[in-house]
């Protein structure tokens, strides 16, 4: 496989910038918040690792378990630009969900369903990689939590536990442990659909985290999908006339 597509999701502050200098074996990703702090908005990264092209999409997720009207909005707009950029580059090949070793919250089952059982179908492999773990034992962690995180529904196909901090005595450790888990992958599970039906989709999943977007008006629609995401007239119309009646 000459590259593979990734998408790295997970809360802000998880240590996703430090993760994909982690796996680049040096800075190519700045520590920095989330792109705009908004959902879906994202950034992408492609370098070489053992004679493959990376192709990573560092993406701001759901920031809390309910999205008010402002975030819908911009939910639509991350939506539709992270959409089209992976359907011009054939599909995604693998998701890297990046959590801090602490407990699960809401919002963490959230971004899990969002990527996971939403953009993919549960047809990608996932893989999980454990951040902040610089006072524990990597390997300890892993199998103390492992059953936790099944209970909440958290079946990755992989895992790395690691510390984003290029200066901690466990780094090389870490990045061990992450291109392990990358060498694992074997290539299988690309998902791309029409996108469109991808987008429609989206959003039927963000309608459940929207208790504002009853009070959206077609309009306010219209404009966001035409004017911010360049969406063709009349397919926003359609689309718009949708979201209002859901």
């Amino acid at each position: 496989m000459a590259s593979v597509n990734i998408v790295l999701f997970g809360e802000t502050g998880v240590g996703k910038s430090s993760v994909i200098n982690l796996i680049a074996g040096r800075p190519v990703a700045s520590i920095s918040p989330d792109a705009n702090g908004r959902t879906l908005s994202s950034r992408r990264y492609s370098f070489p690792v053992s004679g493959r092209t990376f192709h990573i999409w560092d993406t701001a997720g759901l920031e809390q378990p309910e999205l008010g009207a402002v975030g819908y909005m911009d939910a639509i707009e991350g939506a539709l630009s992270l959409i089209q950029q992976l359907t011009q580059q054939g599909g995604i090949d693998l998701l890297l969900f990046c959590m801090r070793g602490n407990r699960v919250t809401a919002t963490t089952q959230s971004n899990y369903r969002l990527f996971y059982e939403v953009l993919c179908k549960s047809r990608v492999p996932i893989a999980l990689v454990v951040t902040h773990l610089e006072r524990e034992d990597m390997n300890a962690w892993w199998t103390r939590n492992v059953s936790g995180l099944e209970k909440y529904g958290i079946r990755p196909a992989g895992h790395a536990c690691v510390t984003g901090l290029p200066t901690h005595s466990k780094y090389a450790e870490s990045k061990v442990n992450i291109e392990r888990m990358l060498r694992g992958y074997n290539g299988q599970g690309k998902y791309i659909m029409p996108a469109d039906s991808w987008f429609i989709e989206f959003l039927r999943f963000f309608g459940l985290f929207a208790p504002a977007k009853k009070d959206l008006k077609k309009r306010e629609l219209l404009k966001v999908l035409t004017k911010r995401c360049k969406m063709n007239p009349k397919i926003a119309q359609e689309l718009a006339e949708r979201l209002v009646r859901t």
